[in-house]
């Protein structure tokens, strides 16, 4: 079990009312301790047979790899009246699935709908190094974590300083997700088919699907989470975050968010001085030059009170470079912080298949574990044939929702003019309101579909599974958000429409987003006050565990990047047409950091976080928009006033300006291209410890071969 320095917040909360005599047992002597550090709270449903709790607790104690005794089978039996059958279920549990290897808690009674999870030392630690973690060496050196090495690691005596507190409870999550099946068995209590176990399929999977477990939740721990809150969201500075105290708190996923928000804000500020610069003091700033009409014609030139710079092309030009320089930085900074976290060496490949993968019974090629295992050429067969025509079906309802906007705008335009009623004119509104339910509606309906586009894919890892669902999912947002814009921009060359609409576009999302973001957390948790909010530190600590899994689950942070990413793409796509978006967006931002920790905080159950090495699917989504930054600034200042009026003084005609502006995107798109090469995409100092690591694993392999030899050189093979 895991040793702690704090008992007081090591004490389990059942263990203040029974004992720790009430947790599961376990046979090593080095996990044995008289503290015990409650982690994952699971909540099961209601009306749940007390032998099918007892089973659900036999099975996440039960050892890894299945067999031998039923002394492997440690937990206490509090209720007479299963005993005798609890006996029989001893006997064959063993041989029947591959168990978790925790510790468990029944919470108040075998009768309540609660169970408590920990994780005892060698657990914890058998479960970091198949992870791939890197962990600090005696030499104070991050090296992959060996199990057969763990005598010179720091810290190695006490898991809370060894392992943070979400990697521990995503351990836990781990060890559950890999619960099997060995054979065709049926669920105690629980009526077939939905207790109809087949080989080699996910308990918890099946328990979830069946109903029997309503949730599992990481539990917080008041004290550092009061702590970290202080030094976050209630911090009287608007800047700066403490990365490490998110990190240790609730793991990398969350933390690499936070980082990259942090990074994102500060890197605002260049654009942001530059886009006010540019606004109020150069009078080219004016973009209504663009649309010339009869009523109102241009007025003459005069060189005299131009700059001989175009606002255009300074904005144009400086988001190219800027998108470019942001994003390599940020590469940077993300594998200082992979090795500062020990994420740099995850080796998931490796691992079990995610509860959701299913295939035919067999041996992994690889690894050479019983498994399920699925045809890549069927997975690709899917995705070619299925996913990919469904997603263009799609976009093409986009694309039909927006020129039926065009075609029903057109319209009653025309029949506005033609008799010129105040019914008309409030009718003007009904195509944007019609668009806007449309694209929702459409938004709604195509994130259920992408789901179960990806969980037909049937991927074997979970981040694979993750980057093919948030990959479809992003080309529908980019959609979404950009094709009227672009087709303002490019099809209809309205320079001061585009304007309008993005400042509208920022203007309003800014409004909503303060009001979702400020005043809608605060309404919540000053009206809507949880359940534990009534609690005394007196009361039972039952009732603390259960106030906790009353809250709502973490909804992810998805809708956190997509609206970070349609951001990035606003400013280095189009913010030359409107120079105050970088300043809007960073007034938004600023905010955003305070709201946001503050919900994760207050509003939500501790979620889940994996380690992770970067950003996934995010990352390349941000540098897919850096690069179509270069292709739309640059068509973007072709259709500038002031290049407008170069090209037709120097009677350059159509083609010629087309030539020469496909010379110079492909010269920026060069310049880019040099520019990100120029900028290693990790330090020199994480390259040579990255590199350090692998020539030392290679050695301790090379050395472990030679050892094997001479053991079996030594003994003698039986007949």
């Amino acid at each position: 079990m895991t040793s702690q320095k704090e008992p007081q917040e090591g004490l389990s909360a059942p263990a203040k009312v029974t004992g720790p005599s009430s947790w599961s047992r376990v046979s090593c002597p080095c996990c044995i301790s008289s503290h015990i550090e409650p982690l994952v709270l699971i909540q099961l449903a209601e009306n749940i047979q007390p032998i099918t709790k007892q089973w659900i607790m036999s099975v996440i104690s039960a050892p890894v790899k299945a067999g031998g005794k039923n002394t492997h089978i440690n937990t206490i039996i509090t209720s007479r009246n299963i005993k005798s059958t609890f006996k029989k279920l001893c006997i064959l549990l063993p041989c029947c699935v591959l168990g978790a290897q925790l510790l468990v808690h029944p919470g108040e009674d075998m009768k309540g709908d609660m169970i408590v999870v920990a994780a005892p030392r060698c657990t914890l630690l058998r479960v970091t190094e198949d992870l791939g973690l890197c962990k600090t060496y005696q030499d104070g050196n991050m090296t992959a974590f060996s199990f057969e090495d763990r005598d010179n690691f720091c810290n190695i005596d006490d898991m809370q300083q060894f392992l943070t507190l979400a990697e521990r409870q995503y351990i836990v999550k781990h060890e559950l997700d890999s619960m099997r099946a060995r054979e065709d068995q049926r669920i105690p209590g629980i009526p077939a088919p939905k207790g109809k176990l087949k080989a080699r399929e996910s308990i918890l999977q099946k328990l979830e699907k069946a109903g029997v477990i309503r949730n599992i939740t990481p539990l917080h721990k008041q004290k550092l989470l009061s702590a970290l809150g202080k030094q976050w969201y209630s911090h009287k500075s608007l800047w700066g975050q403490p990365l490490d105290s998110i990190h240790a708190y609730f793991g990398g996923t969350i933390a690499y968010y936070f980082s990259f928000l942090d990074y994102y804000t500060l890197s605002l500020f260049p654009p942001a001085i530059l886009g006010l610069f540019i606004t109020f003091f150069l009078p080219s700033a004016n973009f209504s030059s663009g649309n010339k009409t009869e009523s109102a014609p241009a007025p003459p030139k005069d060189d005299d009170d131009t700059p001989s710079v175009s606002s255009y092309m300074v904005q144009a030009v400086f988001s190219m470079l800027w998108s470019t320089v942001f994003m390599e930085l940020w590469k940077r900074r993300s594998a200082a912080l992979s090795y500062r976290w020990g994420t740099f060496n995850l080796a998931e490949q490796f691992q079990e298949p995610r509860p959701g993968f299913h295939g035919e019974l067999g041996t992994n090629p690889v690894t050479g574990r019983l498994e399920p295992l699925f045809p890549e050429w069927k997975r690709r067969l899917r995705l070619g044939l299925v996913s990919v025509p469904v997603v263009g079906v799609f976009l093409g309802l986009v694309v039909m929702g927006m020129a039926g906007f065009y075609f029903f705008e057109r319209l009653i335009s025309n029949w506005h003019k033609a008799s010129g009623s105040y019914f008309t004119a409030v009718l003007l509104y009904l195509p944007s309101i019609a668009h806007i339910v449309y694209t929702n509606v459409l938004g709604n309906i195509y994130r259920n579909v992408a789901l179960k586009l990806t969980e037909a894919e049937n991927h074997r890892e979970e981040s694979s599974f993750d980057y093919h669902h948030t990959t479809k999912v992003l080309v529908f947002t980019f959609f979404n958000n950009f094709a009227v814009l672009f087709h303002i921009a490019f099809f209809k060359e309205d320079m001061p429409l585009l304007r309008k609409r993005l400042s509208s576009l920022l203007i309003v999302t800014q409004v909503v987003n303060q009001f979702t973001e400020v005043v809608v957390p605060f309404l919540v948790d000053r009206f809507l006050t949880s359940a534990d909010r009534n609690l005394k530190e007196d009361d039972p600590e039952v009732d603390h565990l259960q106030a906790q899994g009353s809250l709502p689950a973490f909804p992810g942070l998805f809708a956190e990047y997509i609206e970070l990413l349609v951001q990035f793409g606003y400013l280095s796509l189009f913010s030359c047409v409107y120079p105050l978006t970088a300043p809007l967006l960073l007034l938004n931002n600023l905010t955003e950091i305070r709201t946001d920790a503050y919900k994760l905080c207050k509003l939500f159950n501790k979620p889940f976080s994996a380690p992770v090495a970067n950003m996934g699917v995010w990352q390349t989504a941000f540098e897919v928009l850096s690069f179509i930054s270069v292709m739309s600034n640059c068509w973007l200042l072709l259709l500038s006033p002031r290049v407008k009026d170069l090209t037709e003084d120097a009677g350059l005609s159509s083609s010629k300006v087309l030539v020469i502006a496909v010379i110079v995107e492909h010269a920026l798109i060069m310049v880019k291209m040099i520019l990100a090469f120029m900028i290693p995409d990790e330090p020199d100092w994480v390259r040579i410890k990255r590199e350090q690591i692998e020539y030392h694993s290679m050695q301790a392999l090379k050395k472990q071969r030679i050892m094997r030899s001479r053991v079996e050189d030594k003994v003698p093979l039986k007949a």
